[in-house]
């Protein structure tokens, strides 16, 4: 990502908006188990807030969700470091992401350097996050498509990882199917109760990982029927 737009980008911000980045990243992030220097350097150069059309602009960087509209929420900080650092990326990375939702994550994976596919099925939310991905910068490193994330994007496979970003009540297959050997799922898995997992494709089939327990809005689509 171009440093200088990030540094002009920071200049503009209010002091207190800063301020509010560099806390959440080294008490929310840091101080429990975000231990990759790149996804935290990532966490602390996205601005959040462009993202939360309804918090202020440093109580986005609160511990917490918070309503995107549609009836859809944006992560808590943690959670979309947590699912970064599953993923283990490295540029130059080709990711899909599965929810677009607010655009948040899917900014941080460009930031990190790689190219992103990212699903929304909600479209309205697709169009403000297409938006605003602009508007910050990382339109050149997203693309975006409103529909059923289940069957993936196949023909931009494979991938070194893919992100899902709402329960599934079972692992969608064409998903595991679209990484690369080497690649990760990570995926939250469940009903009421969730549980994120890793699932890692190998030569010889997926390996699983179960990560923590985690509360997501459902998957909706093909993988509810």
């Amino acid at each position: 990502m171009d440093d200088t737009r990030t540094r002009e980008a920071g200049r503009a911000e209010e002091p207190r908006v800063v301020r509010a980045r560099a806390q959440m990243v080294e008490r929310q992030l840091r101080g429990r188990d975000i231990d990759d220097e790149r996804v935290l350097a990532a966490m602390g150069r996205v601005p959040r807030h462009r993202f939360v059309p309804e918090a202020a602009p440093d109580e986005a960087y609160d511990d917490g969700p918070h309503p995107i509209g549609e009836g859809q929420t944006i992560s808590q900080p943690y959670i979309v470091a947590l699912m970064t650092q599953c993923a283990r990326l490295e540029p130059p990375c080709r990711v899909l992401e599965v929810g677009t939702g607010s655009g948040y994550q899917t900014a941080v994976l460009a930031e990190l350097g790689c190219t992103v596919y990212s699903i929304e099925i909600v479209e309205p939310l697709s169009k403000r996050a297409e938006r605003v991905l602009a508007a910050t910068g990382y339109a050149d490193r997203v693309q975006l498509r409103v529909g059923d994330g289940y069957r993936g994007w196949p023909e931009a496979a494979p991938f070194d990882a893919v992100l899902v970003t709402a329960a599934a009540p079972r692992i969608p297959e064409p998903l595991r199917e679209q990484l690369r050997v080497g690649g990760r799922l990570v995926i939250p898995v469940g009903g009421a109760w969730q549980t994120l997992e890793v699932h890692r494709r190998t030569e010889r089939g997926f390996e699983r990982e179960s990560v923590t327990g985690v509360r997501f809005v459902p998957m909706t689509g093909e993988v509810r029927d």
